[in-house]
């Protein structure tokens, strides 16, 4: 169930990121379609949430799970660090930012919807674990491979 979880937790990354894009291009060319796309944004960012809350406890680098021999703590360790501190807290602040650009574009508020969005996808390109981070913390550009 891990892997699954871990898959489906990947791919989302793809539809967030091409959902943000459209967003960012809908807010800053005040198109009303903003509506509809952000809702989409919102629904995806929550539901990886909820996957994401899963591995953070139970995953592979989850809380409950021991630390292996010789990491003496998580915070020694760039890839426990990565897995157990910034990426989850990275993450939820871009969730928050999502989630308030969608009550700005309920109210057609295009500026305002536009900023949030733009800061919500810098902080989720820093936080995503691309493949050419530090060893341990990088995973492949598709699930599988």
């Amino acid at each position: 169930m891990e892997t699954g979880m871990l898959h489906l937790h990947s791919l989302l990354r793809w539809v967030i990121l091409l959902l943000l894009l459209v967003g960012l291009v809908q807010a800053f060319g005040k198109k009303e379609s903003i509506r509809s796309t952000s809702l989409w944004l919102m629904i995806a960012a929550h539901t990886m949430l909820l996957i994401g809350l899963y591995q953070w406890i139970a995953g592979k680098y989850g809380l409950i799970n021991p630390l292996p021999e010789g990491v003496t703590s998580s915070m020694g360790n760039l890839t426990y660090r990565f897995y157990r501190l910034e990426h989850p807290l990275l993450m939820l602040v871009a969730i928050i930012l999502i989630t308030l650009a969608r009550g700005k574009a309920k109210k057609l508020n295009y500026k305002n919807t536009g900023w949030l969005l733009l800061i919500a996808l810098i902080f989720i390109l820093v936080a995503v674990p691309w493949p050419f981070r530090e060893a341990g913390a990088g995973r492949a550009w598709f699930p599988g491979m």
